[in-house]
């Protein structure tokens, strides 16, 4: 096909789609930009749910925290784990006094937010979440399978950190961390943290087994005195 066939096939074809009053280059950048975003929107590494975060407006997540998680799902690491990097992001931001949170609990969320639009492939809340946990847990998944196509509202972002800066930063001391992961391991059976036991076994490495170790024998010995 001729270049003015091909002029004239496109020109037709963006006419039906109502953008009446640009002129043919006009028409051909968009296109060209739109072409070219959706060809970047995707990890070249991973699977095809794996998207960009947008950095057009939001909280979005940091390089290292996205090469970290990248690292856990080369390695073969659980959903949970590589959401575990986003969370664990979001703690330091509440330590470093970029913002707060309300409770642990909300920072833990914002955290798995932000791994969800990134496309990670966390699994939908349990039963016992609210109906609006589970439609902002779905609509973060929709999120991070497809490209972003319009930026967040400037209006409605700058809100969102406002009132994240009123929030209460202890929400994210060791005491309250280790308060809240109490809390969620009386919830699961003994054959649920055997299994996960084990799978960290064999995704960890024989260096990552040996620092957990060093690590759980210095906690004892604190505990001890």
């Amino acid at each position: 096909m001729s270049s003015t066939r091909r002029s004239r096939a496109l020109a037709r074809s963006l006419s039906r789609t109502g953008r009446k009053g640009a002129s043919l280059s006009a028409r051909t950048d968009v296109a060209g930009r739109r072409i070219a975003f959706q060809s970047r929107s995707r990890w070249p590494w991973s699977r095809s749910s794996w998207h960009r975060p947008s950095q057009s407006g939001g909280i979005v997540p940091e390089k290292e925290t996205i090469e970290r998680a990248r690292k856990d799902a080369r390695e073969g690491k659980s959903p949970s784990t590589q959401a575990g990097e986003f969370v664990r992001e979001e703690i330091h931001h509440v330590r470093e006094g970029k913002h707060g949170a309300r409770s642990t609990k909300q920072a833990i969320a914002i955290g798995l937010s932000k791994a969800r639009r990134a496309g990670v492939r966390l699994p939908p809340p349990r039963r016992g979440a609210s109906k609006r946990t589970r439609r902002q847990a779905a609509r973060d998944t929709a999120k991070g399978r497809t490209a972003r196509k319009r930026s967040p509202s400037p209006r409605r972002s700058r809100a969102v950190k406002q009132a994240l800066r009123r929030e209460d930063r202890s929400v994210a001391s060791k005491r309250a961390l280790s308060k809240q992961a109490r809390t969620v391991a009386r919830r699961r059976s003994a054959a649920d943290r055997s299994r996960s036991a084990r799978k960290a076994v064999r995704t960890k490495g024989a260096a990552g087994r040996s620092a957990a170790a060093k690590k759980a024998a210095r906690t004892r010995a604190r505990r001890s005195r």
